[in-house]
């Protein structure tokens, strides 16, 4: 194994390692110092793409996401209430103060956007009924 060691690391640097860590483990000490070199290559050299960074949110794209959590919320509440796994009154109450948030993010959504016309909005259906 030396033998084929010899022809690419100077003499000197051989005899060093035999002596500092024995004929046996010369392979071993090559392949840890090659892994430290390619670890040290690999979180030193190597730039990341800032296209793989997490985009940053902006606040309208914040405001969409909390009303579909919100409508969400309130499909969720309903399922479980037909589950009856809610009194009527504790669904009332907590479908009156989500529909209370809802209203208000939407508020916001449209105030960011200018434009009502710009929001896709759902249609409760008691408004429907209320309208016909």
């Amino acid at each position: 194994m030396i033998v084929m060691l010899h022809s690419s690391i100077p003499r000197a640097s051989i005899l060093w390692l035999q002596s500092a860590i024995g004929d046996n483990n010369i392979p071993i000490a090559f392949a840890c110092a090659a892994l430290a070199a390619a670890v040290l290559v690999f979180i030193f050299a190597i730039n990341a793409d800032p296209n793989d960074s997490a985009p940053h949110r902006s606040h309208l794209d914040q405001l969409l996401e909390r009303r579909d959590a919100i409508y969400e919320n309130l499909r969720d509440l309903k399922f479980e209430f037909r589950a009856g796994k809610f009194a009527e009154k504790d669904y009332e109450e907590t479908r009156q103060s989500l529909e209370t948030e809802a209203a208000m993010v939407i508020a916001q959504i449209e105030q960011a956007t200018l434009s009502p016309s710009l929001v896709a909005r759902r249609v409760p259906a008691s408004t429907e009924k209320a309208v016909r």
